[in-house]
């Protein structure tokens, strides 16, 4: 559960990254343009993200990880969809649809 958790704060990060992207850049010095608000907590949660895999590894074995680290693609289409108003395509929908099988084909006693 922690290692989800870990994922949600990346997705989140890399929410903020682009939303501080997004930002006119013409408007903004190129000093405002990269330390604002946004890009300090999007790197400060991408750390602390980092960081929460290295603690969870040393409990669960490596291949569980990467099924749940393959969450943070769901997550990010989901809330770049809210915050961002980005649309959900066909194809993110039919990628992400294959994402979960797959944890799912993984998370069963059929391997």
């Amino acid at each position: 559960m922690m290692m989800a958790g870990g994922v949600f704060i990346a997705s989140i990060s890399q929410i903020m990254l682009k939303k501080s992207a997004l930002i006119n850049a013409d408007a903004m010095g190129f000093k405002a343009q990269y330390i604002n608000k946004l890009v300090i907590g999007g790197y400060a949660l991408l750390f602390i993200a980092m960081l929460i895999p290295l603690y969870v590894y040393q409990f669960i074995e490596l291949k569980y990880g990467a099924v749940v680290e393959s969450l943070g693609y769901i997550f990010v289409m989901i809330l770049s969809s809210f915050i961002l108003g980005e649309k959900i395509t066909k194809k993110k929908l039919a990628g992400n649809i294959l994402i979960i099988i797959g944890i799912a084909l993984f998370s069963s006693n059929w391997l």
